[in-house]
């Protein structure tokens, strides 16, 4: 059982508010390295537990990659934010203090823009997307949306006479019949338990896309640009298991985003913690067991540190952290100065196949952001929102700019000769990369007194930084001798998560032996 261990030291940094050099202020039970989504989550679940949690950002703001900036009017995520309503929002259930959110949703399923026509892959009802996620508990589903879409059936791409009476050619005709193949066999993967995904033989996602009773066609020219748009991997290296969960989970709750920007989550969790639990602009130089050392803010005691950074600096913190391969991604924000044509994509993700026999488009997918969420954008402007993927994201600005004008042209059908590019956003580091096979359970404990979460240690997602962060508290409360706390935390994270995340392991298990650095370099 770890006690406590009080230490009193005195130093004044510049650059930052003053810290307190003695007592309380500098101690805690634990102290958590980085205020992203992983840490302030698992800064939740602590001191809900009892223990007196510090958490220390290098940044001047909290949120790690969820930020938004605010220009002119305008809200401006710097990563694409999008939320699985069935997955990501879902795991929001077990803290209260996001309650408050509400979540925007797109219009049921995306449309793909393919050689100057665009259809509708696949949706929930309409009935099921005005809904609420949870009923009484956090991410209110915006109610905007009620009517748009089908009106029947579980899933939407085109039905079968609209599809045929559309067809102009027998080329047309085929591609028709596909469609609607393609919204069967979707019916029947969302319905698929997750379970039997996870049993099914582990691939690349893109040599898994003929195994999994697609059509052929359709499987190849809408849900390989559909995957890669939410996998944000061109190449579909990622795992098959994590791709049949991300499609299934698409195709169950459809897509959405935060309102007021996705900053919106990680400030609602730090305004909930108790006062000074969180410091910003701080930045940790070394953590050890007791002790977390910082670049001009003095040494902080503590009986227990957890790493709650991003992959790389994870690893510049506990050396032999394995550092994984990174999908690079560049956000675009365009504003136009007026509303878009009418037919053009409103409240709609849309993604952009690419085109046979040319050099790539840079877009792979794009949605109107003021149309899905009004409070993004200056009044009477429309803001658009892209995102660029693979080795075309490294681009420098100004060419994307000018090509990916050239291609939302085409997919909104308006002139772009007016529009205003307002920031573009590029992370090299954007999504860890998971590649077959992928074990989203990677372990949370370096030693006891230190531990390491966020979405490296699981999926690259904002539920994988969740589940991350729910695994390394239960683990902290049982190497404090708090039992009874550990086991009331699994059984609420068991029945709030769905059963993809253990693959058959029990939430209340205790983690694997304890490891040092260096041997988790393999892991």
């Amino acid at each position: 059982m770890l006690t406590s261990s009080a230490y009193a030291g005195t130093r004044t940094g510049s650059g930052g508010e003053e810290v307190e050099a003695v007592g309380r202020d500098r101690t805690a039970d634990v102290v958590i390295v980085g205020a992203g989504l992983a840490g302030l989550a698992a800064a939740h679940r602590l001191t809900g537990a009892g223990m007196r949690v510090l958490v220390l950002e290098a940044a001047s703001r909290v949120g790690g990659r969820l930020r938004t900036d605010h220009l002119e009017g305008y809200r401006l995520d710097r990563s694409p934010g999008v939320l699985s309503l069935d997955r990501d929002a879902e795991a929001f259930a077990w803290l209260p203090a996001l309650d408050a959110l509400t979540l925007r949703p797109f219009t049921p399923g995306a449309l793909l823009h393919a050689e100057g026509r665009t259809h509708r892959v696949a949706a929930r009802s309409a009935e099921r997307a005005s809904q609420p996620v949870r009923s009484g508990r956090t991410a209110r589903l915006d109610r905007r949306t009620k009517g748009a879409g089908s009106t029947r059936g579980a899933l939407t791409a085109l039905t079968t006479a609209r599809a045929l009476t559309g067809a102009r050619s027998r080329a047309d005709m085929s591609d028709a019949l596909g469609l609607v193949r393609l919204r069967a066999s979707l019916a029947r993967f969302a319905a698929a338990p997750p379970q039997g995904l996870l049993s099914r033989p582990e691939l690349p996602a893109g040599q898994a896309l003929s195994a999994r009773g697609l059509p052929s066609r359709p499987a190849e020219t809408l849900v390989r640009p559909l995957l890669t748009a939410l996998l944000s991997d061109p190449a579909l290296t990622t795992s098959s298991r994590v791709a049949d969960l991300t499609l299934r989970g698409f195709a169950r709750g459809g897509l959405g985003v935060p309102a007021g920007g996705q900053a919106t989550v990680p400030e609602l969790l730090a305004a909930a913690l108790p006062p000074g639990t969180v410091r910003t602009g701080v930045r940790v130089t070394s953590v050890s067991t007791h002790t977390v050392e910082t670049e001009e803010h003095g040494t902080f005691g503590c009986d227990a540190a957890l790493v709650a950074t991003g992959a790389r600096s994870a690893a510049t913190l506990l050396p032999g952290l394995r550092v994984p391969r990174f999908h690079p991604v560049t956000v675009l924000h365009h504003t136009a100065p007026a509303a878009l044509p009418p037919g053009a994509p409103g409240p709609s993700f849309t993604v952009c196949a690419e085109r046979d026999g040319t050099e790539p488009d840079p877009v792979s997918h794009t949605w109107v952001a003021s149309a899905v969420d009004p409070s993004r954008a200056a009044a009477g402007r429309t803001l658009v929102t892209s995102v660029v993927l693979g080795e075309r994201a490294a681009e420098p600005p100004a060419a994307l700019d000018k090509a990916a004008r050239e291609q939302l042209a085409g997919v909104y059908g308006t002139s772009t000769d007016r529009w205003e590019l307002l920031a573009a956003y590029h992370d090299p580091d954007a999504v860890p990369a998971m590649p077959a096979p992928h074990d989203p359970r990677r372990p949370v404990r370096v030693l006891s007194g230190l531990y390491v979460c966020g979405e490296h240690r699981d999926t690259s997602t904002l539920r994988g930084a969740l589940s991350s962060a729910q695994r390394a508290t239960e683990q902290i409360l049982r190497d404090f001798g708090r039992p009874a706390e550990a086991e009331e935390a699994a059984r609420e994270d068991a029945a709030e998560t769905s059963p993809e995340t253990s693959r058959g392991t029990s939430a209340a298990a205790p983690e694997a032996a304890p490891r040092t650095p260096a041997q988790e370099t393999a892991a």
